[in-house]
C-alpha cells in the first residue's frame, strides 16, 4: 500500500468509527463498538489524530517483568513454541502484563525497524487507553480471546495489523497476562484470522496451566476430564485441594466447572477464595477415594459423579512435589550418595548414568568418562571418588593434554636423585604414585603420547611404578578414572591409541549428554549460580527470568563449562543485586529480540533459505570459519537449528575432526 492509499484508508477508517458511533449500541456481542466508545467516551482519544506507539523507560519495562516473572519463566517454552508455529505466517508473538506492557516478544531481527515503528516490541504500551482498540488492550478491558483484524483498530496507525490476542488468568481468575500474535500484512478478510484465534486460545491455556501446576506444585491437583482416554493428557479441569479435601483454587475451566454445580466462588480480594468449600461438594465420593485415585486401576483413573447435576467425569490426581514415602517408615537415603545426586535433577540420560556409576563407585574396576568437552567429566570423577570408600584418600588429576611432553613422564612417574640434569636434589614423587590409595584420573587420556601409554598400561597391569632412575618398582593401589571427549576406537584404527590400554581403562564406561540435550537445565543453571555466588560472598543477587529464559534457549556449545563462565561474566556485570537478559554475554541472547535500548540480538526467522537450491549449509560454514552466529544469521536460522542441521548431516566442525 503507497503512501496516497494508506492516507485515503485513514480517512475512510476515521469516517466508519464517527459513523458507528452515531448509531445506537451495538449490543452484548459488540466488542469492537464498546471498545471505540470507551475510546471516545472514557480516554477522550481523536480517531483524526493517530495514536503512535509508546514505550516505557529501560527501569519502567524492569519493574513490569520483575512483577511477571515468575509468570514468564513459566510462559517461555509456550511462546517459543507458539512462535515458531506462526513464524513462517508472518507473526510475531508477545506476552505482556495485565496493564498492557509487552514483557515477553519474539520476532524476526530482519523486521526490526518496522517491529518499533508500529510498536510490536518489547516494552510497548498496548493498554487500551493509550494504544485504543486493539488486541491486547481490548482483551485486557473485555477479558476474552479476540481478533482486532485491520480496521478494527481505533487508531489509523494501526490499520494494517492483525492482531489476535487471549487472555491468562491466575489461579483466583484475575487477569494475570495477555498473549498476543500480530502481523503487518494478511488477507482482508478477518475470517482469515480464525486460526490464528484457536491457536492463540490454546497456548493462552497451556500457559495459565503451567502457571497452576507450578503454584500448587505442593498440593494435591485433582485433573478432570468427561473422557477416560484423555484425562491424562488434557487435564481439562484443574483443581488443587488440602489433605482435608478443601478446595483451594482451581484453573479457568475448573471454575467454570464449579460454577456450573453452584459453588458460589469468592470476589476480587480474597486470598483463599475456596476456603469455604470441600470437593465432596463438587463429587459424589470421600475424600480418601479421591486422595487415593493412583492405587486404582492400571490407568490410575476412577470415575466420579458431580454431586449436583449427576454428570459423569474422570478424574486422575497429581500428588505434591514434596511428599513422604507411602510406607509407614521413612525412606533411608544413603548420604554417600550425595556428590553423585547433586550432578543432575531429573535429565533421564544422566539419571541412568548416575545409576550405573552408584553401582560401579566401589567396584574394583577403572571407568571412562565420555562426553563432549565441557560436559562435567572431571567433576563425575570426583563425585565417584567422594561417594566411594576410597573418599579419605587422595584425588589426584591430571589434564593429559595440558602437561607438556618433556615432563609428563617425570610428572606422573616421578624420579629418584640426580635422574637427569635440572632435575631436583631430593627427587620427586610422581602423580600416580601421590595418589596411591585413592582414585587417579587421567582428563583427556586419548592425548597422552603412545610411548607414556606403554608405560600406563605396565602400572595398571602390575599395579606398581617404577620412578625414573629407580632400580626397584613401587606398590600402589588406586582406582583410574580416565575421561575423553575423543573416539579412542577410531585413534586404535589409527594407531595413535593402545588397544590393550584401552580395555584396561574401559573397565566401565559412563556417558555424560552434552548440556544442549538435557532436561534439567534449569537445575544446573541455578546449582551453577548458587555455587559461583556462595565463591563470591557478599550480597546474594537474584537471576531474573529474562535472563532465566535466554538461557535456556542457548544452545551451550561449550557445554557446562560455557555456562559456568557465561554465569561468573554476569555476577560480575550486574547492577541492583539482579541478573538480567542484559547483563549476560552477548552469544547467549541469541534468538532473543529486546527492547529499543538493549543490545541488537540473532534473528528468529525461518527455513526460507534453506529451502532454495541446494543445502548451503557447508559452504556457508566454510566461508566463515565455523563460526554458527555468523551462518545462523546468514541463512535466518536460529544456532540450535544449525547445530541439529550439522548433526543430521553430519557435518563436524575441523577443530572436532581430530578429537580436538
Amino acid at each position: 500500500m503507497n503512501t496516497t492509499q494508506h492516507a485515503h484508508a485513514q480517512r475512510a477508517h476515521v469516517a466508519t468509527i464517527l459513523r458507528t458511533l452515531d448509531q445506537p449500541d451495538g449490543g452484548e456481542e459488540a466488542v469492537i463498538e464498546r471498545s471505540w466508545r470507551r475510546c471516545i467516551d472514557r480516554y477522550g482519544l481523536d480517531p483524526t489524530a493517530p495514536s503512535l506507539p509508546r514505550y516505557v523507560p529501560d527501569g519502567t519495562l524492569r519493574e513490569h517483568q520483575d512483577q511477571a516473572d515468575a509468570l514468564i519463566q513459566v510462559a517461555r517454552a509456550g511462546v517459543e513454541q507458539l512462535y515458531r508455529q506462526v513464524i513462517e505466517l508472518g507473526y510475531v508473538v508477545l506476552l505482556t502484563d495485565a496493564r498492557g506492557i509487552a514483557v515477553q516478544f519474539l520476532g524476526s531481527k530482519s523486521d526490526q525497524r518496522e517491529h518499533q515503528r508500529t510498536g510490536l516490541y518489547l516494552g510497548a504500551d498496548w493498554s487500551e487507553e493509550h494504544a485504543g482498540t486493539c488486541a491486547v488492550g481490548t482483551c485486557i478491558q473485555e477479558q476474552v480471546p479476540l481478533t482486532c483484524h485491520h480496521s478494527d483498530h481505533f487508531s489509523a496507525h494501526h490499520i494494517q495489523l492483525t492482531c489476535t490476542a487471549a487472555p491468562i488468568f491466575d489461579p483466583d481468575g484475575q487477569l494475570l497476562a495477555v498473549l498476543d500474535i500480530s502481523a503487518y500484512r494478511s488477507p482482508e478478510s478477518k475470517t482469515s484470522q480464525t486460526f490464528a484465534l484457536q491457536v492463540v486460545k490454546h497456548y493462552a491455556r497451556m500457559i495459565e496451566d503451567a502457571y497452576f501446576l507450578q503454584r500448587y506444585s505442593g498440593s494435591h491437583i485433582i485433573c478432570l476430564d468427561r473422557s477416560r482416554e484423555f484425562v491424562q493428557i488434557n487435564r481439562r479441569y484443574l483443581i488443587a485441594i488440602e489433605e482435608d479435601g478443601t478446595l483451594l483454587a482451581a484453573n479457568t475451566a475448573g471454575r467454570k466447572l464449579l460454577r456450573f454445580h453452584e459453588l458460589p466462588l469468592a470476589g476480587p480480594g480474597e486470598t483463599r477464595p475456596f476456603r469455604a468449600w470441600h470437593i465432596q461438594d463438587l463429587l459424589n465420593a470421600e475424600t480418601d477415594d479421591v486422595l487415593n485415585i493412583q492405587r486404582y486401576g492400571d490407568d490410575r483413573v476412577r470415575a466420579f459423579l458431580t454431586h449436583r447435576h449427576r454428570e459423569l467425569h474422570f478424574a486422575t490426581l497429581i500428588e505434591p512435589q514434596r511428599r513422604q514415602a507411602p510406607s509407614g517408615e521413612p525412606r533411608r537415603k544413603d548420604s554417600s550418595l550425595a556428590p553423585l545426586e547433586a550432578l543432575a535433577d531429573d535429565d533421564p540420560a544422566m539419571r541412568d548414568t548416575l545409576t550405573r556409576a552408584a553401582r560401579l563407585r566401589n567396584e574394583p574396576i577403572n571407568i571412562l568418562v565420555i562426553g563432549e568437552t565441557g560436559t562435567g567429566k572431571e567433576r563425575m570423577a570426583r563425585a565417584l571418588h567422594d561417594s566411594s570408600r576410597r573418599r579419605e584418600q587422595p584425588f589426584v588429576a591430571i589434564n593429559c593434554a595440558a602437561m607438556p611432553e618433556s615432563l609428563i613422564e617425570s610428572e606422573l612417574f616421578g624420579y629418584e636423585p640426580g635422574s637427569f640434569t635440572g632435575a631436583n636434589s631430593k627427587g620427586m614423587k610422581g602423580l600416580i604414585a601421590q595418589a596411591d590409595g585413592g582414585t587417579l584420573f587421567l582428563d583427556e587420556i586419548g592425548d597422552m603420547p603412545l610411548q607414556l601409554q606403554t608405560r600406563l598400561l605396565r602400572v595398571l597391569a602390575e599395579e606398581e611404578v617404577l620412578p625414573i632412575g629407580a632400580n626397584r618398582p613401587i606398590k600402589v593401589d588406586l582406582r583410574v578414572v580416565a575421561a575423553t571427549h575423543r573416539d579412542l576406537r577410531g585413534l586404535i584404527d589409527l594407531g595413535r591409541f593402545r588397544e590393550d590400554l584401552f580395555y584396561r581403562l574401559n573397565g566401565a564406561s559412563l556417558r555424560l549428554p552434552p548440556l544442549r540435550e538435557r532436561a534439567d537445565q534449569d537445575f544446573l543453571i541455578r546449582r551453577l549460580f548458587d555455587e559461583l555466588q556462595a565463591e563470591r560472598g557478599g550480597t546474594r543477587a537474584r537471576l531474573r527470568g529474562d535472563a532465566m529464559s535466554a538461557l535456556l534457549a542457548y544452545p551451550w556449545p561449550g557445554n557446562i563449562r560455557e555456562l559456568h563462565n557465561a554465569l561468573r561474566y554476569a555476577l560480575a556485570t550486574c547492577e541492583g543485586g539482579e541478573v538480567v537478559v542484559g547483563d549476560l554475554p552477548e552469544e547467549c541472547t541469541s534468538g532473543h529480540l529486546a527492547h529499543p535500548a538493549a543490545r541488537p540480538a540473532e534473528p528468529l526467522a525461518g527455513y526460507s533459505s534453506m529451502a532454495r537450491g541446494k543445502d548451503p549449509l557447508r559452504e556457508a560454514l566454510s566461508q566463515h570459519r565455523w563460526n554458527i552466529s555468523a551462518v545462523a544469521r546468514e541463512l535466518g536460522l536460529s544456532r540450535p537449528t544449525i547445530y541439529r542441521r550439522m548433526k543430521r548431516l553430519g557435518i563436524v566442525s575441523p577443530q572436532y575432526q581430530d578429537g580436538e
